[in-house]
């Protein structure tokens, strides 16, 4: 319902603004026509281009406070789409929903490459694989060739930095 009266002002204030601009280009375009007396009897109506009457300035007065007005509110009350996850949001709900997985993925994994997997789920998703050695006390031989039936299941993926890995869930 919010959002629906919000719509209805911005919708609102939108044709006021397309509506200023039109009077104010058809007035600033178009000033009324002067009429001008010669002898008393002789009627010569003719425009003046750049001479407005007083009416012309007050409409145009009024047609440029309800632009400013308008476009002011147009431009400063946009609004809030309905909160999107940030860019770091967004990892985290990954994470969340790994995790979510790592019930069923668990049943499939054996013993060494269940600890790793865990070690690099607990660690947000991306660890170094000398930090799994450590974490998990497993010898290096092991967690290498955990990680390298990981990655053959598409789980998780190495990279190289320096002289180590980085890996990373997939």
């Amino acid at each position: 319902m919010e959002t629906k009266n919000i719509h209805g002002k911005i919708a609102f204030v939108a044709a006021l603004f397309v509506t200023a601009v039109f009077v104010l280009g058809i007035k600033l375009l178009n000033p009324t026509p002067i009429q001008i007396f010669v002898n008393g009897n002789n009627v010569v109506t003719k425009q003046i281009p750049g001479f407005f009457t007083y009416t012309d300035v007050v409409i145009l007065v009024i047609a440029s406070l309800v632009l400013g007005i308008s476009g002011a509110y147009l431009l400063f009350s946009v609004p809030v789409p309905a909160e999107k996850p940030a860019a770091g949001d967004a990892g985290r709900v990954i994470l969340e929903e790994r995790k979510k997985r790592w019930g069923e993925l668990s049943k499939t994994l054996k013993d060494d490459e269940r600890k790793v997997y865990e070690t690099i789920l607990e660690s947000d998703g991306i660890i170094e694989q000398r930090e799994i050695v450590e974490k998990t006390g497993l010898p290096k031989a092991n967690v290498s060739r955990s990680l390298d039936l990981l990655e053959s299941k598409g789980l998780a993926e190495r990279r190289r930095r320096g002289t180590g890995n980085v890996v990373l869930l997939k």
